[in-house]
Protein backbone atom coordinates (compact mmCIF):
# COMPACT_ATOMS: atom_id res chain seq x y z
CA UNK A 1 0.00 0.00 0.00
CA UNK A 2 1.21 3.49 -0.83
CA UNK A 3 0.58 4.98 2.60
CA UNK A 4 1.75 8.48 1.67
CA UNK A 5 -0.84 8.69 -1.10
CA UNK A 6 -3.56 7.24 1.13
CA UNK A 7 -2.82 9.76 3.88
CA UNK A 8 -2.73 12.70 1.47
CA UNK A 9 -6.07 11.58 0.02
CA UNK A 10 -7.48 11.22 3.54
CA UNK A 11 -6.32 14.74 4.36
CA UNK A 12 -8.16 16.13 1.35
CA UNK A 13 -11.23 14.06 2.23
CA UNK A 14 -11.58 15.15 5.85
CA UNK A 15 -10.70 18.82 5.30
CA UNK A 16 -13.56 20.86 6.68
CA UNK A 17 -14.66 18.02 8.96
CA UNK A 18 -11.64 17.50 11.25
CA UNK A 19 -9.99 20.35 13.12
CA UNK A 20 -6.50 21.59 12.31
CA UNK A 21 -5.04 21.34 15.80
CA UNK A 22 -2.44 23.77 17.15
CA UNK A 23 1.22 23.19 17.94
CA UNK A 24 3.31 24.78 20.64
CA UNK A 25 6.71 24.71 22.32
CA UNK A 26 7.36 23.61 25.89
CA UNK A 27 10.24 23.03 28.27
CA UNK A 28 8.42 20.71 30.68
CA UNK A 29 11.12 17.98 30.59
CA UNK A 30 13.80 20.60 31.32
CA UNK A 31 14.71 21.14 27.67
CA UNK A 32 12.75 22.44 24.67
CA UNK A 33 10.26 20.17 22.92
CA UNK A 34 7.52 20.61 20.34
CA UNK A 35 3.96 19.48 21.09
CA UNK A 36 0.87 19.01 18.93
CA UNK A 37 -2.37 19.43 20.84
CA UNK A 38 -4.57 16.78 19.29
CA UNK A 39 -6.69 16.64 22.44
CA UNK A 40 -8.33 19.77 20.98
CA UNK A 41 -9.72 17.71 18.08
CA UNK A 42 -13.48 17.09 17.87
CA UNK A 43 -14.65 14.94 20.85
CA UNK A 44 -11.30 15.41 22.59
CA UNK A 45 -8.97 13.07 20.67
CA UNK A 46 -7.36 12.39 17.30
CA UNK A 47 -9.93 9.65 16.64
CA UNK A 48 -12.25 11.91 14.61
CA UNK A 49 -9.71 11.84 11.76
CA UNK A 50 -9.99 8.09 11.23
CA UNK A 51 -13.74 8.07 11.75
CA UNK A 52 -14.40 10.77 9.16
CA UNK A 53 -12.00 9.21 6.67
CA UNK A 54 -13.69 5.83 7.02
CA UNK A 55 -17.19 7.19 6.50
CA UNK A 56 -16.27 9.56 3.68
CA UNK A 57 -14.48 6.81 1.73
CA UNK A 58 -17.19 4.16 2.16
CA UNK A 59 -20.67 3.27 0.97
CA UNK A 60 -22.44 3.29 4.32
CA UNK A 61 -25.36 0.82 4.50
CA UNK A 62 -28.84 1.79 5.67
CA UNK A 63 -28.11 0.00 8.96
CA UNK A 64 -25.53 2.70 9.66
CA UNK A 65 -22.27 2.20 11.50
CA UNK A 66 -21.09 0.28 14.54
CA UNK A 67 -17.97 0.77 16.61
CA UNK A 68 -16.34 -0.74 19.67
CA UNK A 69 -14.31 1.58 21.82
CA UNK A 70 -12.68 2.25 25.13
CA UNK A 71 -14.43 5.61 24.87
CA UNK A 72 -12.60 8.04 22.60
CA UNK A 73 -13.10 6.15 19.34
CA UNK A 74 -16.77 5.59 20.12
CA UNK A 75 -17.31 9.29 20.69
CA UNK A 76 -15.48 10.16 17.48
CA UNK A 77 -17.35 7.56 15.41
CA UNK A 78 -20.67 8.73 16.82
CA UNK A 79 -19.78 12.39 16.17
CA UNK A 80 -18.72 11.70 12.59
CA UNK A 81 -21.81 9.59 11.93
CA UNK A 82 -24.10 12.34 13.23
CA UNK A 83 -22.29 15.00 11.17
CA UNK A 84 -22.78 12.92 8.02
CA UNK A 85 -26.33 11.80 8.78
CA UNK A 86 -25.80 8.11 9.62
CA UNK A 87 -27.18 6.14 12.58
CA UNK A 88 -24.52 4.82 14.96
CA UNK A 89 -24.41 1.95 17.43
CA UNK A 90 -21.53 2.17 19.90
CA UNK A 91 -20.30 -0.52 22.31
CA UNK A 92 -17.98 0.41 25.18
CA UNK A 93 -16.71 -1.53 28.21
CA UNK A 94 -17.55 -0.50 31.74
CA UNK A 95 -13.98 0.77 32.22
CA UNK A 96 -14.70 3.53 29.68
CA UNK A 97 -15.96 5.44 32.70
CA UNK A 98 -18.81 7.92 33.16
CA UNK A 99 -17.08 10.88 31.48
CA UNK A 100 -16.53 9.14 28.15
CA UNK A 101 -19.88 7.38 28.31
CA UNK A 102 -21.59 10.76 28.80
CA UNK A 103 -19.64 12.19 25.84
CA UNK A 104 -20.95 9.43 23.57
CA UNK A 105 -24.49 9.89 24.86
CA UNK A 106 -24.31 13.58 23.95
CA UNK A 107 -23.92 12.64 20.27
CA UNK A 108 -27.31 10.90 20.30
CA UNK A 109 -25.81 7.53 19.31
CA UNK A 110 -27.32 4.24 20.45
CA UNK A 111 -24.91 3.24 23.23
CA UNK A 112 -24.45 -0.12 24.95
CA UNK A 113 -22.10 -0.63 27.90
CA UNK A 114 -20.74 -4.17 28.19
CA UNK A 115 -18.92 -5.86 31.03
CA UNK A 116 -15.16 -6.37 30.93
CA UNK A 117 -12.59 -4.58 28.76
CA UNK A 118 -12.30 -3.28 25.20
CA UNK A 119 -11.97 -6.77 23.68
CA UNK A 120 -15.41 -7.67 25.04
CA UNK A 121 -16.92 -4.58 23.43
CA UNK A 122 -15.26 -5.48 20.11
CA UNK A 123 -16.69 -9.01 20.19
CA UNK A 124 -20.19 -7.62 20.81
CA UNK A 125 -19.79 -5.02 18.06
CA UNK A 126 -18.77 -7.69 15.57
CA UNK A 127 -21.86 -9.72 16.45
CA UNK A 128 -24.02 -6.62 15.86
CA UNK A 129 -22.29 -6.03 12.53
CA UNK A 130 -23.02 -9.62 11.41
CA UNK A 131 -26.62 -9.48 12.60
CA UNK A 132 -27.61 -6.09 11.16
CA UNK A 133 -25.29 -5.39 8.26
CA UNK A 134 -24.00 -2.20 9.89
CA UNK A 135 -20.53 -1.06 8.84
CA UNK A 136 -17.78 -1.52 11.40
CA UNK A 137 -15.47 1.43 12.05
CA UNK A 138 -12.47 -0.26 13.63
CA UNK A 139 -10.65 1.71 16.30
CA UNK A 140 -7.14 1.01 15.00
CA UNK A 141 -6.67 -1.99 12.71
CA UNK A 142 -8.15 -0.85 9.39
CA UNK A 143 -6.45 0.97 6.50
CA UNK A 144 -8.96 3.84 6.42
CA UNK A 145 -8.54 4.37 10.17
CA UNK A 146 -4.74 4.35 9.95
CA UNK A 147 -4.71 6.71 6.95
CA UNK A 148 -7.05 9.07 8.79
CA UNK A 149 -4.82 9.11 11.86
CA UNK A 150 -1.82 9.65 9.60
CA UNK A 151 -3.27 13.02 8.58
CA UNK A 152 -2.30 14.30 12.03
CA UNK A 153 1.38 13.91 11.14
CA UNK A 154 1.07 15.19 7.58
CA UNK A 155 -0.58 18.25 9.11
CA UNK A 156 2.19 18.59 11.70
CA UNK A 157 4.84 18.46 8.98
CA UNK A 158 2.97 21.22 7.13
CA UNK A 159 2.94 23.26 10.36
CA UNK A 160 6.74 23.21 10.46
CA UNK A 161 7.66 20.22 12.64
CA UNK A 162 11.42 20.31 13.19
CA UNK A 163 11.93 17.34 15.51
CA UNK A 164 14.21 14.40 14.80
CA UNK A 165 12.13 12.23 17.14
CA UNK A 166 8.40 12.05 17.84
CA UNK A 167 7.00 10.35 20.97
CA UNK A 168 3.53 8.86 20.65
CA UNK A 169 1.30 6.92 23.05
CA UNK A 170 0.24 3.54 21.69
CA UNK A 171 -3.30 2.38 21.24
CA UNK A 172 -2.55 1.17 17.73
CA UNK A 173 -4.01 3.44 15.07
CA UNK A 174 -2.25 6.71 15.90
CA UNK A 175 1.28 5.36 15.93
CA UNK A 176 0.53 3.28 12.84
CA UNK A 177 -0.51 6.50 11.12
CA UNK A 178 2.72 8.18 12.23
CA UNK A 179 4.89 5.33 10.96
CA UNK A 180 2.95 5.20 7.70
CA UNK A 181 3.52 8.92 7.14
CA UNK A 182 7.10 9.41 8.37
CA UNK A 183 8.48 6.16 6.86
CA UNK A 184 11.80 6.54 8.66
CA UNK A 185 12.19 10.28 8.00
CA UNK A 186 11.83 10.83 11.74
CA UNK A 187 12.44 8.48 14.66
CA UNK A 188 9.19 7.33 16.27
CA UNK A 189 9.17 6.32 19.95
CA UNK A 190 6.23 4.17 21.02
CA UNK A 191 5.24 4.86 24.62
CA UNK A 192 2.95 2.50 26.56
CA UNK A 193 1.91 2.11 30.19
CA UNK A 194 3.63 -0.80 31.90
CA UNK A 195 0.23 -2.42 32.47
CA UNK A 196 -1.18 -1.92 28.95
CA UNK A 197 1.63 -2.76 26.54
CA UNK A 198 0.37 -4.76 23.58
CA UNK A 199 2.95 -3.41 21.11
CA UNK A 200 5.90 -3.95 23.42
CA UNK A 201 4.78 -7.53 24.04
CA UNK A 202 4.30 -8.14 20.31
CA UNK A 203 7.78 -6.84 19.48
CA UNK A 204 9.28 -9.14 22.10
CA UNK A 205 7.30 -12.17 20.83
CA UNK A 206 7.78 -11.22 17.16
CA UNK A 207 4.01 -11.49 16.67
CA UNK A 208 0.86 -9.93 18.13
CA UNK A 209 0.00 -11.62 21.43
CA UNK A 210 -2.68 -11.16 24.06
CA UNK A 211 -1.76 -9.09 27.10
CA UNK A 212 -3.59 -8.29 30.30
CA UNK A 213 -4.79 -4.70 30.47
CA UNK A 214 -5.10 -2.43 33.51
CA UNK A 215 -4.00 0.93 34.85
CA UNK A 216 -5.06 4.56 34.61
CA UNK A 217 -4.84 4.77 30.79
CA UNK A 218 -6.54 1.45 30.01
CA UNK A 219 -9.73 3.05 28.70
CA UNK A 220 -7.73 4.63 25.86
CA UNK A 221 -4.57 2.52 25.50
CA UNK A 222 -6.17 -0.79 26.45
CA UNK A 223 -6.00 -3.01 23.37
CA UNK A 224 -5.54 -6.63 24.43
CA UNK A 225 -3.61 -7.34 21.21
CA UNK A 226 -1.89 -4.90 18.87
CA UNK A 227 -3.32 -4.65 15.37
CA UNK A 228 -1.67 -6.36 12.42
CA UNK A 229 -1.23 -3.08 10.54
CA UNK A 230 0.55 -1.42 13.45
CA UNK A 231 2.72 -4.48 14.09
CA UNK A 232 3.75 -4.62 10.44
CA UNK A 233 4.78 -0.97 10.43
CA UNK A 234 6.48 -0.97 13.85
CA UNK A 235 9.35 -3.39 13.39
CA UNK A 236 12.03 -0.73 13.87
CA UNK A 237 10.20 1.42 16.41
CA UNK A 238 11.75 2.29 19.78
CA UNK A 239 9.45 0.93 22.50
CA UNK A 240 9.31 2.52 25.97
CA UNK A 241 7.17 1.61 28.99
CA UNK A 242 6.15 4.06 31.73
CA UNK A 243 4.50 3.51 35.14
CA UNK A 244 1.14 4.99 36.05
CA UNK A 245 2.78 7.33 38.56
CA UNK A 246 4.85 8.91 35.78
CA UNK A 247 1.72 9.39 33.65
CA UNK A 248 -0.06 11.14 36.51
CA UNK A 249 2.99 13.36 37.07
CA UNK A 250 3.06 14.32 33.38
CA UNK A 251 -0.67 15.15 33.50
CA UNK A 252 -0.03 17.47 36.42
CA UNK A 253 2.95 19.09 34.68
CA UNK A 254 0.87 19.88 31.60
CA UNK A 255 -1.73 21.56 33.78
CA UNK A 256 0.71 23.46 35.97
CA UNK A 257 2.92 24.66 33.11
CA UNK A 258 0.41 25.32 30.34
CA UNK A 259 -3.09 24.87 31.77
CA UNK A 260 -3.57 21.89 29.45
CA UNK A 261 -6.09 19.46 30.91
CA UNK A 262 -5.53 16.00 29.41
CA UNK A 263 -6.49 12.44 30.22
CA UNK A 264 -3.84 9.86 31.25
CA UNK A 265 -3.42 8.60 27.66
CA UNK A 266 -2.86 12.19 26.55
CA UNK A 267 0.10 12.56 28.92
CA UNK A 268 1.62 9.10 28.39
CA UNK A 269 4.07 10.09 25.65
CA UNK A 270 5.31 13.08 27.66
CA UNK A 271 5.76 10.79 30.68
CA UNK A 272 8.55 8.97 28.86
CA UNK A 273 10.56 12.21 28.93
CA UNK A 274 9.64 13.50 32.38
CA UNK A 275 10.37 10.10 33.94
CA UNK A 276 13.65 9.63 32.08
CA UNK A 277 12.45 6.38 30.49
CA UNK A 278 13.42 7.97 27.18
CA UNK A 279 16.53 10.12 27.28
CA UNK A 280 17.32 12.09 24.10
CA UNK A 281 20.85 12.24 22.81
CA UNK A 282 22.64 15.62 23.01
CA UNK A 283 21.22 17.85 20.31
CA UNK A 284 18.30 15.51 19.51
CA UNK A 285 15.19 17.54 18.72
CA UNK A 286 12.11 15.99 20.29
CA UNK A 287 8.36 16.32 19.82
CA UNK A 288 5.40 14.89 21.74
CA UNK A 289 1.88 14.20 20.50
CA UNK A 290 -0.77 15.07 23.11
CA UNK A 291 -3.52 12.69 22.02
CA UNK A 292 -6.54 12.90 24.34
CA UNK A 293 -8.32 15.30 26.67
CA UNK A 294 -11.27 13.38 28.07
CA UNK A 295 -10.42 13.51 31.75
CA UNK A 296 -12.34 11.56 34.36
CA UNK A 297 -14.18 12.67 36.28
CA UNK A 298 -15.40 15.47 34.06
CA UNK A 299 -14.44 18.60 36.08
CA UNK A 300 -17.59 20.38 34.92
CA UNK A 301 -20.10 17.56 35.29
CA UNK A 302 -23.12 18.42 37.38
Amino acid sequence: MNWKSEIKAAGDRIAGYAQVTPVMKSDIPGYPIEMKLEHLQHTGSFKARGAFNTLLSSDVPSAGVVAASGGNHGAAAAYAARALGYPAKIFVPELAGPSKIALIEQTGADLSVVSGEYANALTTARAHEKETGAMQIHAYDAPATVAGQGTCFAEWDAQGLRADTVLIAVGGGLIAGALAWFQGARKVVAVEPETSCALNAALKANKPVDVTVSGIAANALGARQIGQICFGLAQDVTSVLVPDAAISKAQKALWQSHRLLVEPAGATALAALTSGRYQPEPGERVAVLICGGNVAPDPFAS
